[in-house]
């Protein structure tokens, strides 16, 4: 390697926090022109293990927040009706953008959630496969998060178990052309995105929450997190066709909250 090309690889990985994470398009990382190509992963040297490593100052949550995510939920998560809160989301019936970030595949979209007396708007959902929380120790195949921010900076993410079963029409419209970009940075078109359905599923069932974080750099604090209680479904087939592009890219389960972050905790075991 180059001394030019090591630089420019140095570059990059501190620039890794800033690059594509699950915070895109909220006052964390505002959006940008085309699609940015994540710079983090979830193998190796740029993988969670060392997302501390690629930029100690921006990623120190990573290594070292107390209340990090994701997170098993157990009977020791407060939950609450999700009823009780204001889950809308704008339908594309004409489709809309599915852009490959490298780390995730995500939709630009609007909508709003009104909790806690605060109004926060939407700015992309996006899925990890196998999902990243638990229900008491069980993992399902997929994980969607719907990305909101607040007017005072706050950021809250409405998620969605997935697990294997029968078709679900909004999904399918989601991922109808999801082989046409199997590249990070392209972008497709869904088929129609109808949201009456998820609002109403979200609505009619108890919905864990709890203050965490980003599960990508910077691993920021103080996500408020909301996630139904009973899982979404997929069917089969259009599961093994979103694992072909998507991959693997979840971030290993962490403490329970508040107690010590496990990378932490081995770098004080290893002094």
């Amino acid at each position: 390697m180059t001394r030019l090309a090591y630089l420019t690889a140095i570059a990059l990985s501190l620039a890794a926090p800033a690059l594509a994470s699950c915070s895109y398009g909220t006052h964390l990382h505002p959006r940008e022109e085309g699609v940015p190509i994540s710079q983090f992963s979830y193998t190796g040297l740029t993988g969670p293990l060392n997302w501390f490593g690629l930029n100690k100052t921006a990623n120190e949550a990573c290594a070292k927040g107390h209340n990090q995510s994701p997170i098993d939920l157990d009977h020791s998560i407060h939950t609450i009706e999700g009823k009780s809160l204001c889950f809308n989301v704008e339908s594309f019936p004409y489709g809309a953008e599915l852009e490959n970030l490298g780390t995730t595949v995500e939709v630009p979209a609007n909508g709003t959630l009104k909790a806690d007396n605060k109004t926060y708007s939407l700015a992309q959902f996006h899925f990890h496969t196998p999902s990243e929380h638990r229900i008491n120790s069980e993992y399902f195949p997929m994980e969607a998060h719907f990305v909101f921010s607040a007017p005072d900076k706050s950021t809250a993410v409405v998620a969605f178990l997935i697990s294997l079963g029968h078709p679900n029409i909004l999904l399918s419209s989601v991922f109808e052309a999801i082989e046409e970009i199997a590249t990070p940075g392209e972008i497709t078109s869904t088929g129609p995105l109808l949201f009456d359905a998820l609002e109403s599923h979200f609505k009619s069932h108890d919905v864990f929450t709890y203050s965490g974080s980003l599960t990508t750099p910077p691993c920021t604090e103080g996500v408020t997190w909301y996630i139904s209680s009973l899982p979404l479904q997929i069917d089969e087939l259009t599961y093994d066709r979103v694992k072909e592009v998507v991959k693997f890219n979840s971030r290993y389960t962490q403490n329970k909250l508040g107690e010590v972050n496990l990378l932490e905790n081995i770098a004080n075991e290893l002094k």
